[in-house]
């Protein structure tokens, strides 16, 4: 009796000898190496049904986990729209926000929002003395910020040498 299976990789029907069975061989269509069902009548294959339930919770669970993924690669995003910068800058900033407001330079030049980026240089300026060492560590760093990454290396070293030298 002959062992009769589907080869894996081009579907063509494959029949071996009883010996063949538990080896490995040759589709003689694709030439794939594949392997020959050892087929013993005597062993019997128990099948269980499948727990539609933990499928739905399984695809339930993959989904949850999609979402959150993209929730944490979009927290350092820049909003969409405008951003309104307040009439008038705080006597002190914190570096976090001297780092947020000179991506957000960095990112509005490269956008071509000149008008945008002219009002947030003029919020960054009175901070300078704080800014250049985190304009020097962006400029310095070997991987960009996340919302800075899409910007060739160069264009991005020309905007920092052009905000460097607006405020001073």
């Amino acid at each position: 009796m002959a062992i009769t299976f589907h080869c894996e990789y081009c579907g063509k029907e494959i029949r071996a000898a009883d010996q063949a069975g538990g080896k490995w061989g040759k589709c003689p269509a694709c030439h794939n190496k594949l392997y020959v069902p050892n087929l013993n009548i005597n062993d019997e294959l128990t099948l269980a049904p499948i727990d539609e339930t933990e499928e739905e919770k399984k695809k339930r669970l993959m989904a949850e986990t999609y979402m959150l993924t993209q929730d944490i690669l979009q927290e350092r995003t820049i909003p969409e729209g405008d951003i309104e910068l307040p009439a008038s800058t705080p006597s002190t900033m914190d570096e976090r926000e001297i780092t947020k407001r000179v991506i957000l330079y960095l990112r509005q030049m490269a956008d071509g929002e000149l008008e945008d980026a002219e009002m947030t240089v003029a919020a960054i300026a009175p901070h300078s003395r704080q800014a250049k060492p985190i304009i020097d560590k962006i400029a310095l760093s070997e991987i960009p910020e996340p919302e800075l990454a899409d910007l060739a290396p160069q264009v991005l070293a020309g905007l920092i040498r052009t905000l460097r030298s607006k405020i001073g």
